[in-house]
């Protein structure tokens, strides 16, 4: 069975923007037609076209978007924008042509304007990047908004949020045309702050294009997407693109990564620290008061001296630091700090899906479904797992196949040495040898730790089962990797799979 990848979110309702307007504004050059013809939506992908749109036929790796101009207007485009190449392909059509080189570096600020997301109507706008917990902080800063009285928006890796709907995601960060369609569906809905994960990709991919983020925030930088980057010096330049002044006009740096100075030096728009670190100074200064197994208690010191205390619902004091993030950047925004303190004073009210995702009922080994794939977010997860549990902590983990493969000897390394007992299984495989990423994975455990418990079994459906088999009540099982997501990717299919309900079938089928 292959999954339906969802429908790219739409306004309700487009004021018609007609050909001329956009000329004026985005620097298109009409070829061919009707300059007078209106527009009502934008599209780069047959697949999501409607009928009104504006099709940008952009070159691809393989093929030239040119190619399906037929198909787009048999689909109802009424105007296609391509580059010279493109509009070779495309030659005498019905519809207007227009010509635009290297579209794709202007189809944030094409969007934009067709969607009618100027600068004086937008939402206050937070984007989060990071290596690892960028989705945490996106999900605790929203229910912050949330508590503070603003009506929300959220989009992350797992969901999108318009106001109290909830949309299942389609990528981390959407194509730039989703991203305005979506926040134009947000602005219909009166949302008046919005919370978006960025990634890198998002940024060397100009997904992010045509908004200016009231403020920006950065967690920490780790090793992954080595596969997309030559080195973590070109990683961190993408990730700092966000902290620049044509993408965010006020930012919060967290100083808890050795790449945090590193980042700082490439900010050029006004920034803030924040750490949980006792040995650095920053702006903003976390400490953690208590860590229990369903809630972290913390106190943030101000600038100003104010001292801010509430808790989250989750474990770990990394995400205390996430949550010290989100409130320097509210801070940043220009909220007051008694209307905060006030807000949070009886804690953080939100739910983070698929992480450390606590599966099990009282009375059975506790089992947590975390999403976490790098080194750093495995050594984060398992610590903060140990401070809540009193036996043993079994590590369940398996490695994405077609991405950054360097970084899985370590995440190996990290999981054998930070747990009592390791079983190692499937992930996402994709197109890669499932059993051939298992060998590596094991190699690397057993040369960190020969003399470790270690087991290896495929697929996670078995995998599960064997790692109840192997704990007891006060033992802890942290199954890193799938979180959140419904599905594992086999040879392109993506195949129904919930982690959630594996495990709590097998503590079931154990007698718990």
């Amino acid at each position: 069975m292959i999954e339906q990848i969802p429908p790219t979110i739409r306004p309700d309702s487009v004021a018609p923007v007609k050909l001329s307007e956009l000329i004026a504004s985005c620097g298109l050059k009409l070829m061919t037609g009707d300059s007078e013809v209106s527009v009502t939506g934008i599209s780069m992908n047959t697949n999501d076209l409607r009928n009104g749109d504006l099709f940008i036929a952009m070159p691809g790796l393989k093929t030239h978007g040119a190619k399906f101009f037929q198909k787009a207007i048999d689909l109802g485009a009424v105007a296609i924008v391509s580059d010279s190449s493109g509009l070779e392909i495309i030659g005498e059509v019905r519809v207007p042509t227009l010509l635009m080189e290297n579209p794709r570096a202007h189809l944030g600020p094409l969007a934009s304007f067709v969607y009618g997301n100027h600068p004086e109507v937008m939402p206050k706008l937070f984007g989060t990047t990071g290596t690892n917990g960028k989705t945490s902080t996106t999900y605790i800063l929203e229910a912050m908004l949330r508590q503070l009285g603003e009506v929300t928006g959220l989009t992350s890796t797992a969901e999108r949020h318009i106001a109290g709907e909830v949309i299942v995601s389609r990528l981390t960060t959407p194509e730039s045309t989703e991203m305005q369609s979506l926040i134009a569906r947000m602005r219909e809905r009166n949302v008046s702050s919005v919370a978006v994960e960025v990634s890198a990709q998002a940024l060397s991919q100009l997904r992010v294009d045509g908004l200016v983020f009231d403020v920006a925030g950065f967690t920490n930088l780790s090793h992954d997407h080595l596969d997309d980057y030559a080195d973590m010096a070109e990683y961190l330049a993408a990730k700092a693109d966000l902290f620049q002044p044509d993408r965010a006009r006020r930012g919060v740096v967290s100083l808890d990564s050795e790449y945090a100075s590193d980042f700082l030096k490439l900010s050029n728009i006004p920034t803030v620290t924040v750490t949980y670190r006792q040995d650095v100074e920053a702006d903003f200064q976390v400490l953690v008061t208590e860590e229990l197994p369903g809630q972290t208690k913390f106190e943030v010191k101000l600038p100003s001296g104010r001292v801010i205390s509430t808790s989250v619902p989750i474990i770990g004091a990394h995400m205390a630091s996430n949550a010290g993030l989100a409130i320097a950047m509210l801070v940043q925004a220009g909220f007051s700090e008694d209307r905060i303190s006030e807000a949070l004073a009886s804690g953080i009210n939100c739910y983070l899906p698929g992480r450390t995702e606590l599966v099990s009922e009282a009375g059975a080994p506790a089992v947590f479904v975390d999403f976490g794939h790098s080194p750093d977010a495995f050594l984060n997860t398992l610590r903060a797992v140990r401070k809540v549990t009193s036996g043993k902590v079994l590590m369940l983990f398996g490695a994405d196949g077609d991405r950054d493969a360097s970084k899985r000897p370590a995440m190996a390394q990290v999981a054998v040495e930070n747990s009592d007992i390791l079983v190692i299984t499937d992930h996402h495989p994709r197109f890669e040898d499932a059993a051939s990423i298992r060998a590596t994975l094991i190699e690397s455990a057993k040369q960190a730790r020969p003399d470790g418990e270690i087991y290896e079994v495929s697929p996670p459906e078995a995998a599960i089962v064997k790692a109840v088999s192997l704990v007891q009540p006060g033992d802890s099982i942290l199954w890193a990797g799938p979180g959140h997501q419904d599905y594992r990717d086999i040879q392109g299919v993506r195949t129904p799979y919930s982690a959630r309900a594996l495990a709590r079938q097998a503590l079931k089928d154990a007698g718990w």
